[in-house]
């Protein structure tokens, strides 16, 4: 089974929590702190592979955490970083944020890297409190939660040579007759529902094509999944556009399949194809392929005609098809750079307060809030720095403008504090 599209959820390692610890040596009796700090967490990185072409394993295994940070030592030790975690995906993925949809990466080339989230930063521990005002701190910090989110995985078939055509034309009998592809056959339509890829050997190269279910009427529209079909032929180089050679109007439904390419895209409309009409062990098609040879040839069109089951004119084709792909500029793809290391905040103290209710109130704000997660409430120096903190930026003060009580809950990330005058927390 063939897909094309997966949701997962992705984690960064937690960074190391910061420790508290004194130099304690025969020689350095008051050696001061020298807790050392947590190491970053994981960062979670897709990988792209020319060897996949499927998404099938990433529906199954759908969660993916990167491996968290280490304890920070004695005598200033830094803690270990977090393992990376490697999310292997087919070459040609597109990487997008479940929640607002934005493209995070294009995934074209073997072995182009994505960072998809990055692990947490490690807490520091007390010998990077350390001042001259404050020889012997007894605070440190936790290390930093992972940034998490759902992603929308897209696969988009990276296939040299689409086959487009109606239901039945015989696309499947033709790919399973030029490669090692064996998708299901019968004489009915609609037997292909998902695409299937087949590698061509050629004397020189490989080929990659890929049998697009039917298109029918309406295609562009979504009629018979077409919008899902469609999709994959966008990043091929070349269509070929087979037709059914015991069609009654093979000719008709070609300027159908013409008409949904041009509904759905102009660009896909515009695409280099070789018409071929399959069949032509039956004489029905022979007769069609003398009325359409010379309507092609007038509009341009290289035009074939082969018999699937028998295999005539098939690898002349195919050598035909390949001296045509040789014609073809390659676009180079674009290379996704990594996301950057560390993404600094425009203003990392700015902050909002919301009143949720009677004696509840919020405050939130991407610098107060990784700050609150890092807090190491069991420490009192740490409490006591959070407690500056707020005094520093302002949201003590704001807080009391807009009518907290004492005794109301204010709650920060996901920690929920008391407040009180005399010492605000």
């Amino acid at each position: 089974m063939f897909f094309d599209r997966a949701r997962i959820w992705v984690q960064g390692g937690q960074g190391g929590d910061g420790i508290v610890a004194f130099l304690r040596q025969k020689h350095a009796p008051r050696g001061g702190p020298s807790g050392g700090n947590g190491g970053r967490g994981g960062h979670v990185v897709a990988v792209a592979d020319a060897s996949m072409n499927t998404l099938h394993g990433l529906r199954r295994k759908v969660h993916y955490r990167a491996g968290k940070g280490g304890r920070g030592g004695n005598t200033v030790k830094q803690g270990a970083y977090g393992a990376d975690l490697e999310v292997r995906v087919p070459t040609g993925t597109l990487v997008r944020d479940a929640e607002d949809g934005n493209l995070m990466a294009d995934l074209t080339d073997e072995g182009q890297r994505a960072l998809l989230v990055r692990g947490g930063r490690g807490g520091r521990g007390n010998a990077s409190f350390r001042s001259a005002r404050h020889q012997a701190p007894r605070l440190a910090e936790k290390g930093e939660p992972g940034q998490e989110r759902w992603l929308d995985l897209e696969l988009k078939l990276v296939a040299e040579v689409g086959i487009i055509g109606v239901p039945n034309a015989g696309k499947s009998t033709l790919i399973s007759r030029i490669s090692a592809a064996r998708p299901e056959i019968a004489d009915y339509p609609f037997t292909t529902l998902v695409p299937n890829l087949g590698v061509v050997e050629l004397a020189h190269r490989q080929r990659v094509f890929v049998d697009i279910p039917g298109l029918v009427e309406g295609a562009h529209q979504g009629t018979g999944l077409g919008i899902e079909f469609l999709r994959h032929v966008e990043r091929t180089r070349l269509l070929v556009h087979l037709l059914d050679g015991s069609s009654d109007d093979p000719g008709g439904e070609m300027a159908m399949i013409e008409s949904e390419l041009a509904s759905y895209s102009k660009e896909l409309a515009a695409k280099p194809r070789v018409v071929v009409l399959n069949k032509r062990d039956l004489p029905q098609a022979r007769a069609a392929e003398a009325e359409l040879k010379p309507a092609m040839e007038t509009r341009g069109l290289p035009f074939w005609s082969i018999s699937a089951v028998t295999g005539e004119n098939v690898q002349d084709l195919l050598w035909a098809l390949d001296r045509q792909l040789e014609a073809i500029p390659v676009v180079e793809a674009s290379t996704q750079p990594d996301l950057p290391e560390i993404a600094v905040s425009e203003n990392d103290r700015a902050f909002t307060v919301m009143r949720l209710g009677p004696n509840h109130w919020q405050v939130v704000g991407a610098g107060l809030e990784r700050i609150t997660r890092m807090t190491n409430w069991d420490l009192p120096e740490s409490a006591l720095r959070f407690q500056n903190i707020l005094d520093t930026w302002g949201i003590s003060e704001t807080l009391r403008a807009q009518g907290i009580e004492e005794g109301d809950t204010v709650r920060i990330a996901e920690s929920e504090l008391v407040w009180g005058f005399d010492n605000a927390f």
